[in-house]
């Protein structure tokens, strides 16, 4: 007779999927809430000496405190979920990220907001290796590609889930905190994952293996034979979340530099029609890599990713008619990336090492994240608040992964073993 606490029950794996899948998309509401609110901030915090480029370069600063805390958040609770359960790590990811989102609706400057948000990174960075490696351990390989996209999508779900709250209610400079307090929410979601999901049974397997062994997962993963997938593995996730963030992410402030004066929702627009692509396209992203082959289907999405985005920022403009449908394909084909990864990063590590993988993988980029996002922000100012030279310089990041794609270990498209 099964006991109802058995995670292999399918009541259990309903409820993982269900957690995971709201757990990251807070973490996309999280990744969504500043391009919306940037430039309101920077008007509330800095009134009548208030410039646009000045502001870009703030944006650049949130962007990278966010990405920064995501990089090391991933690393620490990716390692934590290796340690002490996938479960328990990814319920602390939440909470964290929801708690230090309240915290950013009581910043008194700039300054102090920065590092709010990089605090609220360590929650964001840590969801994701936790709930892909659960996922990926609890569900049968047969479900796989599509829980990828599911898991995959649901960021950007969140994206578009709080660009429609912000075309409801307008984003001012008066009037922009009650943002912070709603992309809290997700602490629900946090409490049901500590006390409700069950733990991996594929991870409790692992608790027996010898002491020394289980609490090295970095010496492991940087020594061969595990070394190369490591390596490959940190740039396959790097270009494009690079990419993403210093130039795709910039569309939103862009159509808002230019057309929020007239239109101040066009900002919350341009976002939502961004996420809806992109949630269509990391929803299909793990299905283009079955279809194709995981390295046919990496390469094909580089190449369009960069045609798309340097095409919008050199030949478009966001009052163009063609703006916003372009913005929607873009986002759909650029995140084909995001519904990849899940399925493919786990396939690149052995269970006893996979959340630690996964998460150095997926969140080292973040570290170079800061960098491009800063570079963003500093070539916009220097081309004076040309956000459109800046953002086709950056788009160009894309097109490295049609090299380095070449180089992934024959692991990929193998089965996760039990």
């Amino acid at each position: 007779m099964m006991s109802s606490a058995d995670p292999s029950s399918r009541a259990r794996k309903v409820l993982t999927v269900c957690v995971a899948f709201l757990g990251w998309m807070g973490a996309g509401v999280q990744m969504g809430a500043m391009p919306i609110a940037s430039l309101s901030v920077s008007r509330h915090f800095m009134e009548g000496a208030f410039r646009p480029e000045v502001a870009a370069a703030w944006f650049g600063y949130f962007t990278a405190a966010l990405s920064l805390g995501a990089a090391v958040g991933g690393i620490l609770l990716g390692w934590a979920g290796d340690r002490w359960g996938r479960a328990r790590a990814m319920a602390a990811s939440i909470l964290c990220y929801a708690c230090f989102s309240a915290g950013c609706a009581a910043a008194r400057s700039q300054e102090e907001l920065v590092v709010l948000r990089f605090l609220t990174g360590l929650g964001i960075g840590g969801m994701w290796p936790n709930g892909v490696s659960l996922v990926s351990e609890v569900l049968p390989d047969l479900s796989r590609p599509w829980m990828a996209g599911v898991i995959g999508t649901s960021a950007n779900v969140g994206m578009l889930l709080i660009s429609q709250v912000g075309r409801m209610v307008d984003i001012t400079a008066e009037s922009w905190r009650w943002l912070f307090l709603a992309a809290a929410a997700p602490a629900v979601v946090g409490l049901v994952a500590w006390w409700a999901v069950p733990e991996s049974p594929r991870w409790a397997a692992t608790r027996h293996r010898p002491k020394a062994e289980a609490e090295t997962p970095w010496r492991e993963l940087l020594a061969p034979p595990l070394r190369r997938a490591t390596l490959v593995g940190i740039l396959l996730a790097s270009i494009p979340l690079i990419a993403a963030w210093s130039a795709g992410r910039w569309l939103t402030p862009w159509a808002d530099a230019v057309a929020g004066a007239a239109h101040p929702g066009f900002k919350a627009t341009t976002q939502a029609t961004w996420a809806a692509g992109a949630a269509i396209g990391s929803l299909l992203g793990a299905q283009v890599a079955v279809l194709l082959g995981r390295r046919r289907a990496y390469f094909l999405v580089s190449l369009a990713s960069v045609t798309l985005t340097c095409g919008i920022f050199h030949f478009l403009h966001p009052l163009h008619g063609a703006f916003l449908p372009m913005v929607f394909v873009q986002g759909l084909i650029a995140t084909l990336f995001f519904g990849w990864l899940p399925l493919c990063l786990p396939e690149l590590f052995p269970t006893r090492v996979r959340a630690s993988g996964t998460g150095l993988s997926y969140n080292f980029g973040r570290f170079i994240v800061a960098g491009g996002v800063l570079t963003t922000g500093e070539l916009t100012r220097y081309f004076g608040g040309d956000y459109a030279r800046a953002g086709a310089i950056m788009g160009m990041i894309y097109a490295l992964g049609m090299v380095v794609i070449w180089f992934a270990p024959p692991t990929l498209g193998r089965k996760i073993e039990d």
